[in-house]
Order: structure tokens, then C-alpha cells, then sequence
């Protein structure tokens, strides 16, 4: 049990953050909730965006529910999620997350993901900016 999960403006200082390593990912945290067989990529995690952190260009090869539960996150294809907002990713779907200035989400994944490079057309210009002085 997490007390006061919404109520504390997500600082969670009490909880083991683990730095989210993996090819692509700069600077993002997460916080398991639960794991499956000890696979690291699927099950519950909140997930801790730091200001101009991104995740890795992926695939899912399940589904993912995403809530924003603090801040901002933006879709490669363009789009920007915030406080409140719910994105479920079906099997297939490719993107990239990033945030220019933080966020918290909780992300919930039945099976892992796949990282993949962008092919032309799949990241909207917009986001190509935020990702080519970055670390991939």
C-alpha cells in the first residue's frame, strides 16, 4: 500500500525509485507494483518522468493503460497528455513518450515492449526536435 498516492504531489520520497535502464531511455524512473514472473517490463509500475526526460522508441506487444498523474507527457505522433488523461495502446502501436517539464504515470503493460527505430512518418516533426540534441 501507497498512502496518499494523490495527495502528495507525487514526490514519493518513501519509495525505492529504480533508474529504468534500457537502450533509449534517458533519465526516467519507475517504481514497480507488481511484475510477473520477474519480467521487468510487464506488469504496474509508476513511472517517473524527470524535465527532458524520454523513453526509447518502442513497440508494444500488448496492451498499456497509461494515466498522467502529474505534469505532461507528449506522443511522438504529435499529441500531449496531461493530469487526468488515460491512453490505452493497443497491441502494434509504436511511439516514443517524452516530457519537456516532468511527469508521473502510472503505466500498466500485459506484455512487454519491443524497442524499434522510427521509420519516416511515424514521429511527428515537432518531436523530431526534441529528440535529435538527445541521447536515443
Amino acid at each position: 500500500m501507497i498512502e496518499n498516492v494523490l495527495r502528495t504531489g507525487f514526490d514519493l520520497p518513501d519509495l525505492k525509485w529504480v533508474k529504468w535502464v534500457q537502450p533509449g531511455r534517458v533519465g526516467v524512473d519507475n517504481y514497480p507494483l507488481w511484475v510477473p514472473d520477474g519480467d521487468e517490463q510487464s506488469g504496474a509500475f509508476l513511472v517517473r518522468y524527470p524535465a527532458g526526460a524520454h523513453g526509447d522508441f518502442h513497440e508494444h506487444l500488448g496492451f498499456e493503460l497509461m494515466l498522467v498523474l502529474d505534469g505532461a507527457i507528449d506522443h511522438s505522433d504529435g499529441r500531449s497528455f496531461v493530469r487526468g488523461d488515460l491512453i490505452v495502446e493497443s497491441p502494434g502501436t509504436r511511439h516514443q513518450m517524452s516530457t519537456v517539464a516532468g511527469c508521473t504515470i502510472l503505466a500498466i503493460r500485459t506484455r512487454p515492449t519491443v524497442a524499434r527505430e522510427a521509420v519516416e512518418g511515424e514521429v511527428a516533426d515537432l518531436r523530431l526536435g526534441v529528440y535529435k540534441d538527445q541521447d536515443r
